[in-house]
C-alpha cells in the first residue's frame, strides 16, 4: 500500500507541474501566475479541493496520442472565499496553450454543474490559445455545452469570468454570458478574429492589444467591467466583488456590520451639490457620502462614464447603485450608459440586491449618431429594466430630472417603491430654457426687449414648474428633504421596503427591446 501512496503522490506532483518547469519560468517571466498559484491566491488558505487532477484526452488525430496534456490544461475545483462556497477552473496555459478540447471542456462543465446545484458562484479564469484543432467538432461541442451552461445558470448563480492571457474566437463568448468580466491590463485581450484574419480579410494593421486588450474592452466596447495591474491585484478585486454578492438568487447578500451610524449627518452634501444648475460635480463622492464607510465598488467605471453603477452597502445591506454623472456629458443618457444601467440593473434584480438611484439628468443625449445608433431601443432597455424589477427600488432626485430622462430613472411611474428630492430638484417636461423657447416664443419676438423678457419668461417658468413641489403635489415624490438626511432617510426607507413582496402576471418570459 505504502508503494502506491508513493505513486500516486509522484503523479500528483507530476501532473501539478503542468507543461513542466521549463514552460513554467517563461510562463512567469510575463509577470503572470500559473493556474494553481492564482486559484490558491484567489482562494482562502488551505480550502482548495482539486476534481478531475487524472482526466486525459482521447484524441488519436494529428500525432494527439504521443502528446501529454497534464490535467488537460485546465484546473478545477472548490474551495472558499471569506468562509463561503465557490466554484473554480482555471486554464493552464503551459499545457498545450491552455487550448480547450472534450476532456478539457467536461472538468469546466462538471463544476459548472456543481456550482449550480450547490448554490454557489462560479468563478472562471481564462488563459488560453483557444479550441484544440486536432479534437475538431469535439471541441467545438465542448464551447457549446459550457455556453449552455452559462445561460442556464444565469440569474441562479453569480457568474465571473478572469481574463488572464489570450482569450480568442469562440472562447469569448462564455465571458459574454457571463455577469462580469475582469482583465489583466497587460497579458489580456479578447477578440473573434486575430490580427492576421483581419489583415487578410480586410487589410487593417491592428496589434493584439489595441484589438482587444484590457483597455479596449474596459473604455470602448463594453465588454469588460474591471481592469487590473497584475494578476494579484485582479483576483483580489474578484474577492471583493464576491463580498458584496449573495451566493444564489435563493440566499441574501452577506451583511458585513459597520459602525457607521445610520443617523450620520451629511454635512457635505451642502457644498458637495452646487446651487446653479449648470455646473458639475462628482456624484461618487455623493455616492461615498451616503453609503457604509464610503465603501463604493464601481462596475465599468471607464466605459460610458455619463453613468454610474456598482455597488455599496446601506446599514449592512448590499445595494445596486445607478447615478447620473453631471461631470460628463451634463450626466445626458446615450446608448452605452443606457445599456451599461440596464445590463446592472437586472443583475441586481436577479439577485434580489435592492436598487438606489440618484437622479440628475438633462435628458436623452440628442444627435443624428444616437438616432441612427438606435437610442430609443437602447434607452428603451432602461424602462425595461427598472420596470421589470422588483426589487426594493429608492430614488434620490439631486438636480434636474427632465421628460422621458426623469421617467428612465426609476420614477415612480415605473415603479419607484420610495422617491425623495433634494430643494435643488428640478422635476419637468424640459429644462426652464427650452420650455420657454416653446412656450412664450411669440410673446418673447413681441416684446420691446425680447432677452430680458425671455430671461423672465425662464425665471417664472422655473418658479412654477422647475422644482420637486409639483410632483410631491402630486404624489410623484414622497418627500423633499434636508440633503443632510439622506442617509438616514435612505437607511430607513431601505429597512421599511426589506419585506417587499410584488407579483407579476404568469408568463415565461418578456421580450426585452434588445
Amino acid at each position: 500500500m505504502l508503494e502506491k501512496i508513493r505513486e500516486l503522490e509522484l503523479l500528483r506532483q507530476t501532473i501539478s507541474l503542468g507543461g513542466g518547469q521549463k514552460r513554467i519560468d517563461k510562463h512567469k517571466e510575463k509577470g503572470k501566475l500559473t493556474a494553481r498559484e492564482r486559484i490558491l491566491f484567489l482562494l482562502d488558505p488551505q480550502s482548495f479541493v482539486e476534481l478531475d487532477l487524472f482526466m486525459r484526452h482521447r484524441c488519436t488525430d494529428f500525432g494527439m496520442e504521443s502528446v501529454e496534456a497534464p490535467g488537460e490544461g485546465v484546473v478545477t475545483g472548490y474551495g472558499t472565499i471569506d468562509g463561503r462556497l465557490v466554484y473554480v477552473s482555471s486554464q493552464d496555459f503551459t499545457v498545450v496553450g491552455g487550448s480547450l478540447g472534450e476532456a478539457h471542456a467536461q472538468k469546466i462543465c462538471k463544476v459548472m454543474d456543481m456550482a449550480v446545484r450547490n448554490g454557489a458562484p462560479m468563478i472562471s479564469i481564462n488563459d488560453s490559445g483557444g479550441a484544440r484543432i486536432q479534437e475538431g467538432v469535439d471541441a467545438l461541442n465542448g464551447y457549446g455545452n459550457i455556453f449552455y451552461r452559462n445561460t442556464l445558470a444565469s440569474g441562479v448563480i453569480p457568474q465571473i469570468s478572469v481574463i488572464m492571457g489570450p482569450c480568442a474566437g469562440g472562447a469569448v463568448y462564455s465571458p459574454a454570458l457571463t455577469d462580469f468580466v475582469f482583465m489583466t491590463a497587460t497579458h489580456s485581450q479578447m477578440f473573434i478574429t486575430g490580427p492576421q484574419v483581419i489583415k487578410a480579410v480586410t487589410g487593417e494593421d491592428v496589434t493584439m492589444e489595441d484589438l482587444g486588450g484590457a483597455n479596449v474592452h474596459n473604455t470602448t466596447s463594453g465588454v469588460a467591467h474591471f481592469m487590473a495591474a497584475t494578476d494579484e491585484d485582479c483576483l483580489t478585486q474578484v474577492r471583493r466583488l464576491v463580498s458584496f454578492l449573495p451566493s444564489n438568487n435563493l440566499s441574501e447578500a452577506p451583511a458585513n456590520f459597520s459602525d457607521d451610524p445610520v443617523s450620520r449627518v451629511g454635512e457635505r452634501l451642502l457644498e458637495l451639490i452646487p446651487a446653479e444648475a449648470n455646473r458639475s460635480y462628482d456624484v461618487r463622492e455623493l455616492v461615498a457620502e451616503v453609503i457604509d464607510d464610503g465603501d463604493f465598488m464601481e462596475v465599468q467605471p471607464f466605459y460610458a462614464e455619463n453613468m454610474v453603477v456598482g455597488f455599496g452597502r446601506l446599514n449592512s445591506r448590499t445595494i445596486g447603485i445607478i447615478a447620473n454623472q453631471p461631470k460628463v456629458l451634463a450626466g445626458s443618457l446615450d446608448i452605452n450608459a443606457s445599456d451599461k444601467a440596464a445590463r446592472f440593473i437586472r443583475f441586481c434584480d436577479s439577485f434580489n440586491i435592492p436598487l438606489l438611484t440618484f437622479v440628475d439628468t438633462p435628458g436623452y443625449l440628442p444627435g443624428v449618431n444616437q438616432e441612427y445608433g438606435g437610442i430609443i431601443r437602447h434607452g428603451a432597455k432602461l424602462l425595461y429594466a427598472y420596470s421589470e424589477a422588483t426589487v426594493p427600488k429608492l430614488t434620490v432626485i439631486v438636480r434636474k430630472a427632465y421628460g422621458g430622462a426623469y421617467l428612465a430613472m426609476c420614477s415612480r411611474a415605473l415603479g419607484a417603491d420610495t422617491v425623495i428630492a433634494f430643494p435643488t430638484a428640478e422635476v419637468a417636461v424640459m429644462g426652464p430654457e427650452g420650455a420657454a423657447n416653446i412656450l412664450f416664443k411669440d410673446f418673447i419676438s413681441n416684446a420691446e426687449s425680447p432677452a430680458e423678457t425671455r430671461r423672465e419668461k425662464i425665471s417664472e417658468y422655473r418658479q412654477k414648474f422647475a422644482n420637486p413641489y409639483v410632483a410631491a403635489a402630486r404624489g410623484m415624490v414622497d418627500d423633499i428633504i434636508d440633503p443632510r438626511d439622506t442617509r438616514r432617510v435612505l437607511c430607513n426607507a431601505l429597512e421599511a421596503n426589506a419585506t417587499k413582496r410584488e407579483q407579476r402576471p404568469p408568463r415565461k418570459h418578456g421580450n426585452m427591446p434588445l
